[in-house]
């Protein structure tokens, strides 16, 4: 099995640290260290074993071999296609259907992302298992971001932190919006009596979403949203929220009549890659249920 592995030539301004030091510097946790000492890892310089006290030297190269992670129990495999639109040793890139859960749940335990790249690491023999970046509900469809060990997933923590990572959706909510441009800042929640649907609430966490519309239809908008935090539901919620619910979102008002699965598609993902230290960004089209019924208004009109 291929477990995680980094590696860094020595520059001068790093001559003389010990391993801990730099190690520490590139974010990796004591915790991290621990495991990589105990539980299969190993740390090496030009070849050879060292521990965290050795002094690094300009030219040398260190490289840090991870141990092997192993998977939750509720965790399946399962052989099912994932459109990967990018993968290199750090990250995957997947457009994910509508219809498929990120994770798995105590009552969908099978058919989403996780258990279908689970496989497929399985496939392709990595030594980790999937760690979701940013999830996607059931029925949103689009770009979802996927670390290939908990490092990464961690680096990524703390650029999402920072609101580093940029997501946009198209989406089509109901109704004609008297302003092209606007910003909805209302608080998010659990709704007390269920445990799915999220409220504006007062008492609930900050959550800004931005939108602009593209194109008025008779029966709905098509917005472009960038959101400043990623609450659960949120865009949801906040269209809702001023009566504009998205078509085909029955849990939060939108009408089934023209699509049964809410009009909402990842379209754009953004992010600062935390090992090759470079932006990224990956676009999606949107999928043909949306796309046929864009045209079908766009006909009419």
């Amino acid at each position: 099995m291929k477990r995680y592995t980094l590696r860094w030539n020595i520059e001068k301004e790093d001559s003389g640290k010990w391993v801990r030091q730099f190690l520490q510097e590139q974010l990796i946790s004591k915790r991290t260290l621990t495991a990589i000492k105990h539980d299969g890892g190993f740390i090496s310089v030009n070849g050879e074993e060292v521990n965290v006290r050795y002094p690094l030297k300009v030219g040398e190269i260190l490289k840090v071999v991870f141990p092997p992670e192993r998977r939750s129990e509720g965790v399946i495999p399962e052989e099912i296609p994932v459109d990967i639109i990018y993968e290199d040793d750090d990250i995957l890139i997947c457009d994910k259907p509508a219809g498929m859960n990120t994770i798995p749940s105590g009552d969908r335990p099978y058919g989403n992302l996780v258990n279908a790249l689970t496989s497929y690491y399985e496939h392709e023999e990595i030594a980790s298992t999937v760690h979701i970046v940013t999830r996607l509900d059931r029925n949103t469809s689009g770009l979802v971001l996927v670390a290939k060990h908990r490092h990464v997933h961690h680096l990524f923590s703390l650029q999402q932190k920072e609101r580093g990572i940029k997501r946009r959706y198209e989406a089509f909510a109901e109704g004609c919006f008297t302003n092209e441009l606007g910003t909805i800042n209302k608080n998010i929640g659990r709704k007390e009596s269920s445990i799915i649907e999220r409220e504006v609430r007062e008492d609930g966490q900050y959550a800004c979403t931005h939108y602009r519309v593209l194109r008025q239809k008779e029966h709905f908008a098509h917005l472009i949203l960038q959101l400043e935090t990623g609450r659960t539901h949120q865009i949801r919620v906040h269209l809702a929220s001023i009566g504009h619910p998205l078509v085909g979102d029955d849990l939060y008002g939108g009408s089934l009549a023209l699509l049964s699965r809410q009009a909402l598609h990842c379209v754009s993902l953004g992010f600062f890659h935390p090992v090759q230290k470079k932006w990224m960004q990956f676009k999606s089209m949107l999928p043909s249920d949306l796309s046929s019924l864009l045209n079908e208004q766009t006909k009419r009109d």
